[in-house]
């Protein structure tokens, strides 16, 4: 979900700059920066992310700078007039009087002009042409999350394969389980029996069922698979108009749930081993997943 975009316009009075940045978050998230006496335009930008975008943290900034080089001057007559007034005292008494152009640097007699209020009407036709400018930028945003998107589905592909080939593997190694369950019972019988009366084959039966039974985790191995398939299936439908990352985040949690159950449950050091290699592809892919819209 990271992105840049720009847009730029101008009317006869200035010109404006809008940019928008996007970086990876679980929620939607915007926080717009415009300039003092932009105030109005802070709410219609976010309900403008938002109507495009669905997860990210958004920044979206406005410059705006004048298209004047400087400000009309005038003179301050009544200021000027004082001051003339000074000078034809101080040429009665003798004193040297300054001259034109010093009276003109005597600060306050040229001022800059002060340009009026802007009409209600010509407001509105600038911020129409501010929010068609940030329309560009946030298009323009989207299409680079889009393109981004593109690059991470082969990646969450791939990991999405690993998942299923380290399924496919505790499987595999789900079978010997079970007699590397009865071996070890049958290790620690035998050394009960040193001290103990001898056990019936009935209730041997019956004790080496219940380990086994808690060591089974074909339970686990057909969620895990179930959600290898639903994974594919979201990546198959994620478009633009179809966000899929919230969908794909929960996805994960389930993954790593039954991955812990599998491990929790593990009597075999190798189905272990697998079990912790799953995790770690799982987190793998949750960090990318974490950039999908």
């Amino acid at each position: 979900m990271t992105g840049y975009a720009r847009a730029q316009g101008a009317d006869d009075l200035r010109r404006w700059v809008w940019e928008a940045r996007s970086v990876n978050g679980r929620n939607l998230e915007v926080r717009c920066r415009v300039p003092q006496g932009f105030e109005r335009l802070e709410n219609p930008a976010r309900t403008a992310a938002g109507a495009k975008l669905r997860r990210g943290n958004i920044s979206l900034s406005l410059t705006v700078a004048s298209e004047r080089s400087s400000k009309p001057l005038r003179i301050n007559r009544a200021l000027l007039g004082e001051l003339s007034v000074l000078v034809a005292e101080m040429r009665q008494a003798g004193a040297t009087a300054p001259s034109a152009d010093g009276l003109l640097r005597v600060r306050g007699v040229i001022e800059e002009e002060e340009q009026g209020e802007e009409s209600e009407e010509a407001l509105v036709r600038l911020d129409k042409a501010l929010s068609d400018t940030l329309d560009a930028a946030l298009k323009a945003l989207a299409s680079a999350r889009a393109a981004e998107g593109k690059a991470l589905a082969t990646v969450i592909s791939g990991h999405v394969d690993e998942i299923e080939g380290l399924c496919t593997r505790a499987a595999e190694r789900a079978q010997a389980q079970i007699g590397t369950v009865r071996a070890r019972f049958q290790t620690q019988l035998a050394e009960l029996l040193d001290r103990a009366p001898a056990l019936s084959e009935e209730r041997f039966a019956q004790e080496v069922a219940l380990l086994v039974g808690k060591a089974d985790v074909r339970e686990e191995l057909d969620r895990l698979s179930a959600h290898v398939a639903q994974a594919r299936t979201l990546l198959a439908e994620a478009r633009p108009d179809n966000p899929v990352g919230r969908k794909f985040d929960f996805l994960c949690q389930e993954f790593n749930r039954e991955a812990n159950t599998l491990c929790s449950k593990s009597a075999d050091i190798e189905l272990t081993r697998i079990g912790i290699d799953l995790k770690g592809a799982i987190e793998r892919m949750r960090e990318q997943v974490q950039n999908v819209e």
